[in-house]
């Protein structure tokens, strides 16, 4: 297990995420596709880590993939951490934030822009933190 700025024990997180969250952030669960709060919302602001605050995707880099799930072209330098993930038999990236190890989502070299990165994340796993 890797060191992160902010550790506490996983009963610790289940209190302060609540339970919905905490099985996208700590367990590495998935929302159900179109059913997040971030999918087709485009406001200004700062994407923020659900469970610690740390700043994680700037709304310029959103973009509408129509996968499901909020999309970004890249994330803010240094603020994520990228995880080799075989499970369910597929080859995927899985991202963590980088300050608490939380469960993001995924990146994929499919993206549209000219980063060819598409960050696919939960929107359970995010607070926008408006301009």
């Amino acid at each position: 297990m890797e060191n992160y700025n902010v550790e506490k024990t996983e009963a610790q997180w289940k209190e302060e995420l609540g339970l919905e969250r905490y099985k996208i952030l700590r367990e590495k669960g998935t929302e159900f596709p179109n059913s997040g709060k971030y999918n087709l919302s485009f406001d200004k602001g700062t994407y923020c880590c659900g469970a610690c605050g740390e700043p994680l995707f700037k709304s310029d880099s959103k973009f509408k993939s129509s996968c499901g799930w909020p999309s970004f072209d890249e994330s803010i330098p240094g603020k994520v951490e990228y995880i080799k993930d075989t499970t369910f038999g597929m080859m995927r990236t899985e991202i963590l934030c980088a300050n608490c190890g939380s469960h993001l989502g995924h990146v994929f070299d499919d993206g549209p822009t000219e980063t060819g990165q598409r960050y696919c994340v939960n929107s359970l796993s995010v607070d926008l933190k408006e301009e």
